[in-house]
Parts: C-alpha cells; structure tokens; sequence
C-alpha cells in the first residue's frame, strides 16, 4: 500500500526581476499586507573563495563593509537605520555573503542609499582594518578557541572529507593570516568580489513596483559597472574509503561524532539532491525520528542528535560540493564505534525495508511549515529570493519548494539511504578532556 502523501500547502509570492546596466541583478516581491520591508544584497563570495593565505578573509570584510563608505562616516549605516526604527545584519556563508536590513516601508529609499553607497566602496582604511581584524580574532577566540565543541563540525570536519583548499581550510582564517592583511589587499578583494555584475538585490514587502524600480535605477544605476570574476571550480572526487579523524577539546564535558557523506550538486541535480534534504529529516527531525528513537530514546548511547544538508545549516544557499551531516553527542563514556555501527545498521534497514506508514508525510508536512514560516517575514523572503538568483537565476522558486520536498517519494528517500555507505564517509571524533 502506497504511503499517504503529505498535503502541502503553496505560496504565490509574486517575483519581478530586472538587470541594471551595470549588471545588478534586482529582485522585488511585493507584499501590502505591512508596512514593512526587508532589504537584502547578496555577493557571489564566500569562504571558498578565498585565496591562500587569507583564510577567514570574506569573514572580515562583512565586518570592513560596516565601517563607512563612499558618502558616510564610521557607524553612519548604524544610526540611519536604527534611527528609522530598522535592524540589520550580515553574514558571511560558504558561497556568498549577505547584507539585510529590515525597515518600516517609508524608508525604502534610505536602505537604497546605503546599501548603493558601501557598493561603490567602503572606507578602507588601516585604522578600520585593524581594529576589524582584533573583532575578527576576539570571535574566533569567543565561538571557537575558548568553547566547548568551538567549530565542531562546521570547520573540523571539512579537512577530513575534503583535499583542495577552498573546501578544506579554515573559514574562519589564521590569526597569522588576519594579521597580515593590509588595505591593498582588502582593495583587491573589494574589486574583485564586490562588483555590482557579482550582486543581487532583493527587496520585498510594502513597495510599488515602479516606484520601487525608479528609486533603485536612481540609486544603483551610477555604480561603476565591473563584471562577476570567472567563479573557480570547487570540484572534488567523492570518497572511495572512510576517513576518520579525532581530536581532544580540553573543554568539551562530553565526547561527541560527527559524519558526512557527499550528495549530488545541489544546483545542477536539484531532483537528485531533494531525497536527501527529506532524508536527513526522515532520520534526525523530532523523537519519532529514526536516529532519536534508536540512539536517543532505545539505546540511550547519545544524549543529543542533529542532521542536516549543507556544512551552515541551510540545503537550499549551498553549491557543489557539499554533504548531508549527522551529529550526536555521547554519554561520559559513550562508545562512538558503537554509535556509528548503529547509524550504518539503520541506513541499512531504511534502504532494505523502507519507510513506515504515514513516516514521510509526517516529515514533509514539518518541512514545509519551516520552509513556510522561515520566508513568512518579508526578509526572510527577500534573502531566500535573493540566494536563489545568485545560485540559480531562479527566485521565483521559493514558491515552489514546500510543493517539490512534498513530491519526494518513499523509493527516493530510501534509495538515498542505499548511498550512506561507510566507505563514503568523513567522521571526527571529538575526545572529551573537560569531563570532571
């Protein structure tokens, strides 16, 4: 008997796109149920495009790219959104970096005008390098060196699965490479990376279209035209054996594992790469879970487990290559052999005997609530749309995705299971050496 399909509902944000002349791509979703807006620029660069030698170099110029531009002093971007009763924020991810602002939808043209203002170029200077440099170590030293589990897995265990250098080094850099940074290299680096042909522009909510277009050819339209770099290939062979590695935290309290097994592209093979989306969360979404029943609840040999797609967290702003993950931490004593015998004993099950009854449209049915309610918030929106155009040229896809995880079948899903072999695995070990 087939399993009954999940039903799922739709959204039909509407999608207008344009091209500037100096190659700014722009997205707008218009949505007047609010008076409010999200505002978000994407560049095409992230950790892997970094070149040797400035490893945690994209991470960095998030923070240079707030301390003033062309027109506005140090903390001006600050005190105009904030003044207009707006947030902002940027992050730096594997395959791009993101600016947002959120904002009541009277202030359109101010986040224009800023966001146009640090794209013509912000103010590079050696005082706002190296103050930005001591923040940039003060983070690693807060989120990685001085906290348990700091940068498991996300940065220990691309080095195991990956050999070339954009995939493997550390994202967040070197304090040797941050270091010697200068202002001639974070200039090279804006015009490489920062060109308005290497940027989309999102914008959603309360706005008119054609007032909305007018306001951005007004403000965007005069920066200087510079085409996207040619992107490197990232390309790597997948695993023909297991890798494994450990490592000892002196102030993890408890040990932990983490696995990754590469997936199709997730661009060029986006029907082949969805049954392992809905996998990880077949596996790890919830104590009905397959992993959280047998480990967590039945075999009681891990104390937490997560999966999921992507080494950030997120299967839909990822290229190629990239994995699912598994992470569990263990009990004082736990047995990580013993916890990755039963992965692979369950992997094996879900690829003989399928899933259960109702067990994947139960699982759909919690994706496409998290897909709906994450681009619920119109910046949400406008980031996701913006991503999507910066990887796919396909914004309107939002729209889409809750209905595509809904279509994966039971024999999909398991037949992805079929190809989390151990022999395709990269696992790291975390040896607990805070336990008291």
């Amino acid at each position: 008997m087939p399993t009954r399909r999940a039903r799922i509902p739709a959204t039909k944000y509407p999608v207008e796109r344009f091209t500037l002349d100096n190659g700014l791509r722009v997205v707008l979703t218009p949505d007047r149920s609010a008076p409010v807006i999200g505002v978000a620029v994407v560049y095409d660069v992230g950790i892997r495009s970094e070149p040797e030698g400035r490893t945690g170099f994209a991470h960095l110029f998030e923070h240079l790219m707030f301390q003033g531009s062309e027109n506005l002093e140090k903390l001006a971007h600050f005190r105009h959104v904030q003044g207009a009763g707006g947030t902002f924020n940027g992050s730096t991810h594997l395959d791009y970096t993101d600016y947002y602002e959120t904002l009541p939808s009277n202030a359109l043209e101010r986040a224009l005008f800023l966001e146009a203002d640090r794209m013509r170029g912000p103010r590079l200077t050696e005082e706002n390098l190296r103050n930005q440099v001591d923040v940039v170590k003060e983070e690693i030293r807060v989120n990685v060196l001085n906290r348990p589990y700091g940068g498991f897995p996300w940065l220990t265990l691309p080095p195991v699965m990956f050999d070339t250098f954009p995939n493997a080094h550390d994202g967040y850099g070197s304090f040797d490479d941050l270091e010697s940074a200068t202002v001639g290299d974070a200039a090279d680096f804006f015009r490489r990376y920062y060109a308005s042909g290497n940027a989309v522009l999102a914008v959603s909510g309360d706005v008119d279209v054609a007032e909305a277009t007018a306001l951005i050819e007004r403000h965007f339209g005069d920066v200087p035209a510079r085409p996207a770099p040619e992107r490197p290939d990232f390309a790597e062979p997948d695993l023909t054996a297991e890798r494994r590695t450990s490592y000892t935290d002196q102030l993890a309290p408890l040990p932990a594992v983490a696995g990754a097994w590469r997936v199709p592209d997730p661009v060029t093979d986006f029907a082949g790469y969805l049954p392992y989306v809905v996998l990880a969360e077949v596996l790890t979404d919830g104590d009905a879970s397959r992993l959280v029943e047998r480990l967590v609840q039945r075999d009681r040999s891990v104390t937490s487990l997560g999966g999921y797609l992507g080494f950030m967290g997120d299967p839909f702003d990822v290229r190629d290559p990239t994995a699912l993950l598994l992470q569990a931490h263990l009990p004082p004593g736990g047995d990580v052999d013993k916890v990755l015998r039963t992965v692979d004993e369950e992997l094996d099950r879900l690829a003989t005997d399928g899933l259960t009854e109702g067990e994947l449209a139960r699982t759909q049915a919690r994706m496409a609530t998290h897909l709906l309610r994450d681009t619920d918030a119109v910046l949400g929106r406008a980031l996701r749309m913006a991503v999507l155009e910066q990887q796919r040229g396909e914004p309107g896809l939002l729209n889409e995705l809750p209905r595509l995880v809904g279509e994966v079948t039971d024999e999909q899903v398991q037949a992805a299971a079929a190809t989390l072999r151990p022999e395709r695995r990269a696992s790291i070990e975390v040896i607990a050496g805070g336990a008291r």
